[in-house]
């Protein structure tokens, strides 16, 4: 209820529809496992690797295909500077199950709400199950939305999942939900929900106590406040990482409504800079070939850390380049 309360309010979520786990990345796993292997699957790309990987063990994916980096029975939703990083809809391929996170893991980008409006409207249309990520909903600054269900119509065709780990540090402590609506239904008219609630009794046996009792302290109004000061201090570190990136000559996107800054080097090979960034800086980025052929060209830099660590990074980035 108290998930409900803090982060659904006047959207029509009630506590019963709201499932506590160990952490949005093992639901995405029971979603799967929930929705058998028969049913087709679509993706930003790029996008979270957890999306396409789950998929490949559930028996979705089909062969990789080397030459695109792809694997054949998945549809790849391009999201790129070139579209506002959202997916042209009107010529996407239709699929069963549609994943997709606002702000995305890795461009740091969030939809907008005439675009969430267009997803919500297509997976109508095609009788499709929207997988919403909201896990880094609460670094929102523009006024996007934070969840799928502020979208007329979207508890008929989504479910939420989300996370403390990236608004609250609960990284190892393992704390999160997923939102299955009593709306959403499989085409015969069963409720999803009641399915969902089979596997998370079979399959889970519960978050600790000890998880639970800090996620309400987090939730609490004292507790929300001094996670909203943290959630500041990352974004301030973004601001310093796009600074310097953009002090090189390079475009950069996304750090402004999530902790992730996403930075193109045209032309080069993202294994290629990471390497090098390595060696020769000891910094650790993320290769953009790992979230999705889209990536390629692009490397991921994260913000959480302490100020004097980011600093000392911005400097050896100025100094390298």
């Amino acid at each position: 209820m108290s998930i409900a309360e803090r982060f659904y309010k006047n959207m029509g979520i009630g506590g019963n529809e709201v499932f506590v786990s160990d952490g949005a990345q093992c639901d995405i796993s029971r979603l799967q496992m929930l929705l058998g292997s028969n049913v087709t699957v679509a993706v930003q790309d790029p996008s979270f690797p957890a999306y396409i990987d789950s998929s490949v063990i559930a028996g979705r994916a089909g062969n990789f295909q080397q030459e695109t980096g792809k694997y054949k029975n998945i549809v790849y939703l391009n999201c790129t500077p070139e579209n506002n990083f959202f997916p042209d809809l009107s010529t996407a391929s239709r699929a069963d199950l549609i994943f997709f996170c606002s702000p995305n893991n890795p461009t740091g980008n969030a939809a907008s709400l005439h675009q969430l409006k267009q997803l919500v409207e297509f997976a109508k249309a095609n009788g499709s199950i929207i997988v919403y990520d909201s896990s880094y909903a609460a670094y929102i600054s523009d006024g996007s939305p934070r969840s799928i269900y502020e979208i007329p119509g979207a508890r008929e065709v989504a479910i939420e999942i989300s996370s403390f780990s990236k608004f609250a540090g609960f990284t190892g402590v393992r704390l999160g939900w997923t939102v299955v609506p009593e709306e959403l239904s499989y085409a015969n008219g069963f409720p999803v929900i009641k399915d969902y609630n089979r596997i998370v009794c079979t399959c889970f046996n519960g978050a600790s106590n000890i998880a639970q009792a800090g996620g309400l302290a987090c939730l609490s109004a004292e507790g929300h406040q001094a996670i909203t000061r943290v959630i500041d201090y990352y974004k301030e570190n973004a601001e310093i990482i796009v600074d310097t990136f953009r002090s090189l000559g390079l475009k950069v996107y996304g750090g402004k409504n999530a902790p992730y800054i996403w930075v193109h080097f045209p032309g080069l090979s993202s294994w290629d800079v990471f390497n090098e960034i390595l060696e020769k800086t000891d910094i650790v980025t993320i290769p953009g070939k790992g979230f999705g052929p889209a990536g390629e060209g692009y490397i991921r830099v994260g913000a959480f850390g302490h100020r004097e660590t980011i600093l000392e990074a911005s400097a050896r980035l100025k100094n390298l380049f």
